[in-house]
């Protein structure tokens, strides 16, 4: 059995303890980022003022991605993602809009904006995101919503510029809101969806500290981005990437 756990400087000033194990039964090799501290210290100087996307998340301004699916329920999902080309300043970033509607037979449940800024490395960070729960056309719940820097909430990535397998990091911290984490599984994952199909995809898990039990695996295809999503675990469902328009 051979573990190692290594710190690698994402760019200058952000350092994270990432884990890489050969044997995920390691006892000796944390799988949880929350057994970790997580504490940053965000410069705007180490951002750009525009965003590009990477290779496994590209954004282009006035791109829609359109994903069909169902969830725990059998109900037929509809998810739309728009990135915008508005933009909001947090914590002195200058973040971009992306704008996600989801309906449940043709019904908009749920109608968020999420705030993204790419480092000059090219890693995309999460910055937040005000969300809105929708019945019969009215807002009922803001629940979910959280800003980086507002209340001790946090930025994390979203993204890696270069994906290792095995790696683990934070994607959103607001302590008893919003505490999502990751870890890469695959750069190989084969892929079939209504778009097409994809090989050589970034395949990751996805779960909430705030929610144990419930895990997600994403799949991405390099120069596409997310093609689908489904839960394995706890929960039931997915999202299927079906189109893209420019």
């Amino acid at each position: 059995m051979k573990c190692k756990v290594m710190s690698i400087a994402l760019i200058v000033g952000f350092l994270f303890i990432m884990v890489c194990c050969e044997d995920d039964k390691c006892p000796t090799c944390p799988t949880n980022p929350g057994d970790q501290p997580y504490n940053i210290t965000i410069d705007p100087a180490d951002f750009e003022d525009t965003i590009t996307g990477n290779t496994f998340m590209p954004l282009v301004s006035g791109t829609t991605f359109f994903y069909e699916g169902e969830d725990e329920e059998g109900e037929i999902v509809t998810v739309e993602e728009h990135v915008t080309d508005s933009t909001i300043t947090i914590i002195g970033v200058t973040c971009f809009v992306v704008e996600v509607q989801e309906y449940e037979d043709g019904e908009l449940v749920e109608d968020t904006d999420d705030w993204y800024a790419q480092d000059l490395d090219g890693n995309i960070w999460y910055f937040g995101e005000y969300s809105e729960e929708i019945e019969d056309g009215q807002v009922v719940s803001t629940a979910g919503s959280w800003e980086a820097g507002v209340d001790g909430a946090l930025p994390g990535i979203i993204m890696l510029a270069d994906p290792i397998e095995g790696l683990w990091y934070r994607q959103e911290y607001y302590e008893g809101e919003a505490e999502d984490c990751a870890q890469i599984l695959s750069l190989d994952a084969s892929v079939t969806v209504t778009y097409g199909t994809f090989d050589n995809c970034l395949q990751t898990a996805e779960w909430n500290l705030l929610e144990p039990g419930i895990v997600e695996h994403k799949f991405y295809a390099a120069d596409v981005g997310l093609l689908r999503a489904v839960a394995v675990e706890g929960e039931s469902g997915f999202e299927d990437l079906v189109n893209i328009t420019p």
